[in-house]
């Protein structure tokens, strides 16, 4: 018997932009919220200048943008509960988990690998 039920994919997004100044951040976290709306299994990892994204305080009123910070606080209600920040990004910019608004779990540069390994498609942006 074939199942008419299309298969769960593995997608990680891989976020490297500082939240401001392109459109890179915005669009992976678009591209995210789509895939976990389909009710694929969606894994976020924010790494390089993407940890500047999950940073406490942000306001971008004055350079007349939207902050993402009210975006990123509704990953879990779109069911993305796996969502990882490099530790030498967050090491290498002198930032720690306590800056950040956002629960991410932590994650070693040697555990990336493996991460992209598991995954059906990876979105780096």
């Amino acid at each position: 018997m074939v199942s008419n039920s299309p298969q769960k994919k593995k997608f990680l997004f891989i976020s490297r932009a500082a939240p401001y100044g392109n459109n890179r951040a915005q669009l992976c976290l678009d591209a995210a919220f789509a895939s976990a709306v389909f009710e694929q299994d969606v894994s976020y990892l924010f790494m390089d200048d993407g940890v500047y994204q999950l940073l406490s305080g942000q306001n971008a009123e004055n350079i007349h943008s939207k902050s993402l910070g009210n975006m990123l606080e509704t990953l879990d209600l779109y069911g993305i509960e796996k969502v990882y920040v490099h530790q030498d990004s967050l090491a290498q910019r002198k930032l720690s988990s306590k800056d950040l608004f956002l629960e991410a779990k932590g994650i070693a540069s040697k555990d990336i690998a493996t991460l992209i390994s598991q995954s059906d498609c990876v979105i780096n942006l």
